[in-house]
């Protein structure tokens, strides 16, 4: 009987360590979670400042004529893709 319940100690102990590990790990994950929540958002913000400084940079080469062929017929596909995102939007609002 005595090295039966030593067993189910060992085996309790064990267990007991395990949950443990286990709520570690769980938080370990939420706070990882939240890491990754965090840089996501810091990566949306900083493409969304990429794409503002690329218009400002594409502005300011057409204002100064500073634009190849290349360069030009994307701006007019970029101007021309804004008008129809404009009128897809005034489609929108008028329904």
């Amino acid at each position: 009987m005595e090295g039966l319940q030593e067993q189910l100690k060992r085996i309790t102990d064990k267990l007991q360590q395990v949950v443990q590990r286990y709520h570690l790990l769980q938080k370990e994950h939420e706070q990882l979670s939240r890491e990754v929540v965090a840089l996501r958002d810091k990566e949306k913000t900083r493409l969304i400042r990429i794409d503002e400084l690329e218009m400002k940079m594409t502005a300011l080469q057409t204002v100064t004529g500073q634009l190849n062929e290349t360069e030009k017929k994307d701006v007019e596909k970029r101007i021309n893709r804004y008008i129809r995102e404009i009128d897809r939007c005034i489609a929108l609002l008028s329904e």
